[in-house]
């Protein structure tokens, strides 16, 4: 079998490495350059600059090694991304101690509020194009946990799978939509408050009660003033994904009428 190539597992060269399921390829003395020290300069160019400035060439240049010895240990910048990915997530947290037995919906809050806070610290990982299932250990940890937060609920499997998938996809979002205000605040700025101010004008300008009654309905209410509560928004739509599960559970978990 070729270096490059995937064996049973499914998982290009790089991937089984980061199981331990393959060595370093290649013979001869064990060489100075490293899978990690690659992941590590890329890593540390999206944290810096973005992932506009990660590729094979500029990775090489900062490692000072010449951009075809990096083919040795990944085939391809998509691949390189999977690992930047996987060492961005890390491992998921250990659920909350000292707070008694916790259900299953203030298990998936936390694993929610976790995924957030990793991806608003760490936004460059939201400009990683998703092109594959995650198959990597960090990334299956992070699926475990949340599939195991409702293992003793009366979900199917497949409806749990749907629940995390769901959920993070309201993660990713939110977290998408804060690294996009801040970019454009960083490259114009103006603070956020001024941006949404700045959007309320213009709306009142465009609308009316005749041609916009409900958008006419929310600019009186105050409601793009917010909430008082930061992450209202964020807990909002969580909320009606979990109480839409609770209420599928309990329908499940009902006895049989008579």
């Amino acid at each position: 079998m070729a270096k490059d190539e995937p064996d049973e597992t499914g998982l290009p060269v790089s991937l089984q490495m980061a199981w331990g399921l393959r060595e370093r390829p290649g013979k001869g003395p064990r060489p100075t350059l490293t899978l990690a020290k690659i992941v590590d300069a890329a890593v540390a160019l999206a944290a810096g600059e973005g992932m506009d400035a990660v590729s094979m060439g500029r990775v090489a240049k900062e490692l000072g090694v010449s951009t075809m010895s990096l083919y040795r240990y990944v085939t391809a910048k998509e691949e390189l991304y999977i690992l930047m990915s996987e060492a961005g997530v890390g491992t998921p947290p250990d659920p909350p101690e000292g707070e008694g037995v916790r259900g299953w919906r203030e298990l998936l809050t936390d694993w929610a509020y976790a995924q957030r806070t990793l991806l608003m610290t760490k936004p460059w990982i939201l400009r990683i194009p998703l092109t594959a299932p995650p198959a990597s250990p960090n990334q299956l940890a992070w699926m475990e946990r949340g599939l195991a937060a409702m293992a003793g609920t009366a979900l199917e499997e497949g409806e749990k799978l749907s629940a995390i998938i769901l959920i993070g996809g309201l993660v990713r979002n939110e977290a998408t939509m804060a690294a996009d205000m801040m970019d454009a605040i960083l490259k114009g700025g103006v603070a956020p408050d001024q941006v949404i101010g700045r959007y309320v004008k213009t709306l009142n300008l465009l609308t009316a009660p005749d041609t916009h009654p409900a958008l006419t309905r929310l600019l009186s209410s105050g409601a793009f003033a917010g909430s008082g509560e930061p992450d209202f928004q964020f807990r909002f739509g969580l909320d009606r994904i979990l109480d839409g599960l609770a209420g599928l559970i309990a329908e499940r978990e009902a006895p049989p009428s008579a």
